[in-house]
């Protein structure tokens, strides 16, 4: 029986999907705690404008890219793909659906592993 993932292609991307997620987490973190508070209380719109324009532009289309990549590769429910692309869009919740996907993909890593072994 053929294997139905064939994780060797999964690492990479799964890597590339965490490396980003904790590149957008940390740059709606900075925008939301520092960049807008600074902006509203202080006047400074400085840190919101840099930190805003490379988390919409940049980063977060990647973001999206990269996510819809590896569900493809993992054949991901499309809800789920859905939800995680979406959590880039909200502090500290973008965190979380890396922490979830990745152990997604090492549970349905070692599922395979486990139904491998038994052929």
């Amino acid at each position: 029986m053929k294997a139905i993932l064939d994780f060797r292609g999964v690492e990479p991307a799964l890597l590339r999907y965490r490396i980003i997620a904790l590149v957008v987490s940390v740059l709606l973190v900075v925008l939301f705690f520092v960049g807008l508070p600074l902006q509203y209380a202080a006047g400074n719109g400085g840190v919101d404008e840099v930190v805003g324009i490379a988390h919409g532009v940049f980063f977060y289309p990647l973001y999206i890219i990269l996510t819809f990549d590896l569900g493809r590769r993992v054949r991901m429910h499309p809800v789920q793909i859905l939800l995680t692309a979406a959590a880039g869009t909200i502090p500290l919740a973008s965190f979380y659906a890396e922490r979830r996907t990745t152990k997604y993909m090492r549970d349905r890593e070692a599922a395979l592993a486990l139904d491998q072994s038994s052929l």
